[in-house]
């Protein structure tokens, strides 16, 4: 099986950038649209990609400057048996906890803890500059597939929006310049068809 050598593919490749008697404006254009359309789809995913991670890091670092842990203590004591379908806690359940906000004022709320943890058990609760509880923050870890994940998404359909309308404009060259091989032949065909008849 013979293969075809890289420089061969190369020019087949690169033959709109290349002089030749067949080589059209629209052939340039077409030329000029494919790689702009990769540079900005390459560009486009990069930078939208980093700008949305960098939103999403921020937004998670201003929450965990935000919100504060703070000791409490458990008012009741809590129930032994995890409601059903609870698994998405973790086995966790529902109880009143006790704690002091920044403001010096007693606050009371519930709470995801342990099951069967008795009254007086000491728990950390997440709260915010007034002293109300908030949910927990992302962890590190969390925070990190959070960012990572987001920006390889926006990314991903930054990348492919460009590229779509790239290949949009492409597609419009491709039909202008059938249209103008059409009209052409319509005046050219004739006179062919006439030449080669006159050959035979």
């Amino acid at each position: 099986m013979t293969r075809t050598p890289p420089t061969t593919v190369t020019r087949n490749r690169l033959w709109r950038w290349r002089r030749n008697p067949l080589r059209r404006h629209s052939d340039v254009v077409e030329g000029w649209v494919v790689l702009a359309t990769w540079i900005l789809a390459l560009l486009g995913a990069v930078i939208g990609g980093w700008a949305a991670a960098h939103s999403v890091d921020s937004t998670l670092t201003a929450r965990r400057a935000e919100v504060h842990a703070v000791s409490a203590v458990l008012t009741d004591g809590a129930v032994k048996t995890p409601a059903a379908g609870s698994g998405y806690d973790d086995g966790r359940v529902w109880a009143t906890a006790r704690w002091t906000g920044p403001d010096g004022k007693v606050h009371m709320g519930r709470t995801k803890v342990l099951p069967g943890a008795p009254a007086g058990t000491q728990v950390t609760v997440w709260t915010d500059r007034t002293g109300r509880s908030v949910p927990a923050p992302a962890s590190s870890a969390e925070a990190m597939l959070q960012t990572v994940l987001t920006g390889a998404l926006v990314a991903q359909v930054t990348g492919t929006t460009v590229w779509a309308g790239g290949w949009l404009v492409r597609n419009a060259q491709v039909r202008r310049r059938l249209a103008e091989w059409d009209e052409e032949w319509k005046r050219v065909g004739p006179e062919w068809r006439n030449y080669s008849g006159g050959r035979g």
